[in-house]
């Protein structure tokens, strides 16, 4: 190998160079034209190919010129070690006679040009047309190299972020991106929503609120918000919106980011809600301590001057109504502290099922006799720490709220029963705890309340009875209680379905040996099959289409009986499961799986209701061997309880 290092400076026309050549005349010939056009050159002559690997390795070169005729090897090994040792180095083949199908394949090989010795004077032209066809690619990789950092920080931002997030045009409103949590929330493809525009997926009646929150942002008005948006699926969701002007494809656009905060707002309302009835209890507990002082100087004189004008005074009759008064004023304070939870209280273990025994006789002399009353206790029942006589009174007010609710008569029943509450009903319900919890269910088959009701219900001296039927403390002393008692009280009710007042008290102390739970290991499995989902509260079948659909199912939902019958009439394959709510407006969940049943004889059916299973076995819609699950339940209980319907089809 000869090697020659001239002086490099920044010049341009600089360049380091490897010969391949096995002449040294040839050799010289090369350098001669490249310094006749002004270059200055640092060279290495190399003539066999381990030499050639060898500086290949070692040295940087700017160009390769190659003899086409070497002993032994070929510029096209040359061309092959280069990219075995990924070097893009421009090689310009010199020979002095080659064919036009051996200098296509050396072309191939990716010689830059090939050069013969009869006209040399072409190769310093031939040499900067190969150098500036490698600035030209390392540019265009060095561009690429940028773009892929920038598609990489698009992904980061914008694809991967964990929030949904689009733009839209700021004119038409449509979509003209959407990032994959988008399409996973809202359940569009991406497809989809790129046909689409922002009021397809906002409520008809907040489209005009919309428009006009658009046209005030235009006038630069902050962009942030609260909105309401549809989900595929019909879910309405709470979201709050920022958004930021932008360009996009030159169009004026709107990039946005929707942060759900559905649950967020639930628990507010629910936060608010207890606060409001803590508020309440307090002024209750106060306005209750004032008049207890006042009431024990009335009813104490009262009861002095009956025993001293005797009964033959003309004023016995005045002090007689004036005690009975003084007696129901103090009925309404003790009720009043009892909401407020500022009544004392005995607390002690107490098994319900016991205590529900003792007062049956009692209840039963409280209803009349077109109300059928049934009581089903639970089996090895856990105890809880309570004041017998308060859950006592629970009890009656209870009973006594369902009698009115029933004036034609109808069933009533009380139910007791060991259930575990888990940390997701424990989030979704301010003020529960996780854990074994003792409910009691007092249910009726009355008028029921709609949603406005039940939220005013443990108000107090809020009442939907006649005037001088009913003070309005009864449910709000029942509340107090319960809540004084470390326990809570959910109601559900539909109007012309009934209601049923469900109350948790914690266990105390261990649970029953019957009810330990297994030491195996008790996660749900999930599968394949499709499963048709009818539930007409939006929340309620979000949260079971999200739980089957992360465990492998295929659901299909509807919010009402008819929307089920349409989808599946459009439906090409079978439903192995129908889960429906049994309590719907216009078309029951009884009805909806017999209308099925018919076209889809080899579905299984899995009923679901805020009503007790017994109350709705009375009632005449189920029968035993009927699958059914009882509101409230966990993710977990939904899929335990999937599973074990669709494994019942191997026994059938």
């Amino acid at each position: 190998m000869e090697t020659h290092t001239g002086m490099r400076s920044l010049a341009p026309q600089q360049l380091r160079v490897l010969i391949v050549e096995d002449s040294p005349r040839d050799a010289k010939l090369v350098l001669a034209n490249l310094k006749r056009a002004g270059f200055e050159v640092a060279f290495d002559v190399v003539d066999d190919v381990e030499l050639f690997a060898q500086q290949i390795k070692e040295t940087e070169y700017d160009i390769i010129i190659s003899d086409h005729s070497l002993p032994g090897w070929s510029p096209l090994e040359a061309a092959s070690i280069l990219k075995e040792n990924s070097k893009d180095i421009p090689f310009i083949v010199v020979t002095g006679a080659l064919d036009d199908q051996t200098a296509v394949e050396c072309v191939k090989q990716g010689a830059a040009d090939y050069i013969l010795k009869d006209r040399m004077a072409r190769l310093p032209s031939a040499v900067l047309r190969a150098l500036e066809e490698k600035r030209l690619r390392d540019e265009r990789q060095r561009a690429e190299l940028a773009l892929q950092q920038s598609e990489k920080q698009y992904r980061l931002l914008f694809e991967d972020n964990p929030h949904p997030m689009w733009v839209c045009d700021a004119e038409t409103l449509r979509f003209l991106a959407v990032n994959q949590a988008a399409v996973a929330n809202y359940g569009f493809s991406r497809e989809e929503f790129l046909g689409m525009t922002i009021k397809d997926i906002t409520p008809a009646e907040d489209i005009p609120a919309l428009l006009q929150k658009l046209a005030l942002d235009h006038a630069g008005v902050d962009r942030a918000g609260d909105w309401r948006h549809r989900r595929k699926d019909g879910t309405v969701i709470r979201v709050e919106i920022t958004s930021q002007a932008t360009q996009f494809n030159g169009r004026r656009a709107e990039f946005v980011l929707a942060n759900d905060v559905t649950e967020r707002k639930q628990l507010e309302e629910q936060l608010r809600q207890s606060q409001k009835m803590e508020a309440v209890g307090q002024l209750a507990g106060g306005v209750a301590h004032d008049f207890n002082n006042l009431l024990t100087v009335i009813n104490g004189y009262s009861e002095l001057m009956l025993r001293e004008v005797g009964a033959n005074s003309p004023f016995t009759q005045q002090l007689t109504e004036i005690k009975k008064c003084g007696d129901r004023a103090a009925d309404l304070t003790r009720q009043l502290l009892a909401f407020s939870r500022r009544q004392a209280l005995c607390p002690e273990n107490v098994n319900l099922n016991a205590l529900i025994m003792g007062v049956h006789s009692m209840l039963q002399r409280l209803i009349p006799e077109n109300i059928d009353l049934a009581t089903i206790p639970a089996k090895q029942l856990g105890t809880v720490k309570a004041d017998p006589g308060q859950i006592e009174q629970i009890i009656l007010n209870l009973v006594v709220n369902a009698r009115d609710a029933m004036p034609d008569g109808g069933k009533l029943t009380i139910e007791t029963a060991n259930v575990d509450l888990d940390e997701v009903y424990a989030r979704e319900h301010l003020g529960m705890k996780p854990g074994p919890h003792v409910m009691l269910a007092v249910s009726d088959t009355g008028v029921g309340m709609d949603k406005e009701i039940q939220k005013r219900i443990f108000e107090p001296f809020f009442t939907t009875k006649e005037k001088g039927k009913g003070t309005g403390l009864g449910l709000s002393t029942v509340y107090g209680i319960v809540q004084q008692s470390g326990g809570n009280i959910w109601v559900y009710s539909e109007p012309g379905h009934g209601s049923s007042f469900k109350i948790y008290l914690p266990v105390a102390g261990d649970r029953p040996d019957a009810i330990h739970a297994d030491n195996k290991d008790n996660r749900p499995r999930g599968g394949t099959e499709t499963i048709l989902l009818v539930e007409d509260e939006e929340p309620v079948r979000a949260l079971i289409k999200r739980t089957l659909v992360a465990r492998g199912y295929r659901v299909l939902d509807a919010g009402n009986g008819a929307q089920a019958l349409s989808l599946s009439n459009q439906h090409k394959g079978t439903f192995k499961l129908l889960i429906t709510d049994l309590m719907m407006p216009d078309m029951s969940g009884w009805e909806l799986a017999e209308r099925l049943g018919r076209s889809c004889g080899d579905m299984k059916v899995l009923f679901m209701s805020g009503y007790t299973n017994e109350d709705i076995l009375r009632r005449g819609a189920l029968t035993p061997e009927v699958a059914f699950l009882q509101k409230p339940f966990s993710p977990d209980a939904i899929a335990h309880k999937v599973r074990e319907v669709l494994d019942s089809r191997k026994n059938d």
